[in-house]
């Protein structure tokens, strides 16, 4: 396993991250010890939940796993923004959510600090100000040591930065965006920002729900039965079938299953490798289930892709940017003549 700098700060996190949305869920308690211990044991450090992660469960695993171990040997990062109660008060980014949200995230997490605590996505109903002012307050108090933002939009993270460069407060260290071979939009925005400030990118959803692990190929009529792609169409997440079942997903799992034959690895470690080898990329997020996934996953830190292979991928997977993105490619070769 490497290791890499999060954004501008000093501290380092292993270049893949363990999330643990699954835990307390999917995966069964026990199940999520053997996953954290072997996630461990190949030298990663970097955990990944959130409070709304099935109520408070995956932060209470992580934390009696954590209460095992060296702490500082850790980084821990959580989240805050969505509802964890009925109360008119329980969701969003007001100081009041904020600094309960916090209190019983390190309760559940059992530890004093936060390595990274990030808002989960954006507020429309509370000033950015009052948000960042109180991340401020729990960085200079201890209990936060870096802050981050997940689910925002270019000017969201700008218009952040630029808040907190102001005043002079803790600014964004990391965004967790989605980002993978099928989904590349942030590719217009965001990254430029991340790449411009010195924001680490931890991407969630690398293989967008199993649709780039090597289990999907052209022909299909249908997802798996008790897959996540077919729990989606249920439920309405983004990774459902009816939205990825189009010519160029297929084109892109196509090239993607050659690359893997090339370098005799599967396509999930190839899709984990492309993220890992993009410009601004810090750590991919693997949402492992169980330990097959895990073990698979893992494979994708020790070995490197062609540039032609990058190439190929890169070329099958873009998207066709809109105005005015589309002129900025042109405008940045005038820059250099």
């Amino acid at each position: 396993m490497h290791y890499r700098y999060l954004g501008r700060t000093g501290m380092k996190v292993s270049e893949i991250c363990l999330g643990a949305m699954t835990f307390g869920r999917e995966t069964p308690e026990d199940e999520s010890y053997d996953l954290l211990d072997r996630f461990a044991e190949a030298g990663g450090n970097f955990i990944d939940t959130a409070n709304v992660y099935s109520r408070g469960i995956s932060e209470t695993i992580v934390g009696r796993w954590l209460k095992q171990q060296r702490r500082e040997d850790y980084v821990i990062a959580t989240k805050v923004r969505w509802p964890m109660g009925d109360g008119i008060n329980d969701t969003g980014l007001s100081r009041k959510h904020i600094l309960a949200a916090v209190e019983a995230s390190l309760k559940c997490l059992q530890t004093d600090t936060i390595d990274l605590y990030q808002i989960h996505g954006w507020d429309p109903g509370t000033p950015l100000e009052e948000t960042l002012g109180t991340l401020h307050q729990l960085v200079q108090s201890g209990k936060v040591r870096y802050i981050g933002a997940s689910n925002v939009t270019g000017w969201q993270l700008q218009k952040a930065i630029d808040i907190s460069r102001e005043m002079g407060w803790e600014p964004f260290a990391c965004l967790q965006p989605l980002y993978n071979l099928l989904d590349r939009a942030i590719e217009w925005e965001l990254l430029p920002v991340c790449a411009h400030e010195g924001v680490g990118v931890i991407p969630w959803s690398p293989l967008r729900g199993g649709w780039l692990s090597g289990r999907y190929r052209r022909g299909m009529e249908g997802p798996p039965a008790d897959s996540r792609v077919e729990e989606a169409g249920k439920r309405g997440w983004g990774e459902a079938w009816d939205v990825y079942d189009n010519e160029r997903t297929w084109s892109v799992i196509d090239t993607l299953i050659e690359v893997a034959e090339a370098v005799e690895r599967t396509p999930a470690q190839v899709a984990l490798r492309w993220l890992l080898q993009r410009p601004g990329v810090t750590a991919p997020i693997i949402g492992a289930r169980v330990m097959r996934h895990l073990e698979d996953n893992l494979g994708a830190a020790d070995f490197t892709l062609s540039e032609e292979q990058m190439a190929a991928l890169n070329a099958i997977s873009d998207i066709a940017p809109p105005y005015p993105y589309d002129m900025m490619p042109r405008m940045e070769q005038e820059r250099g003549r």
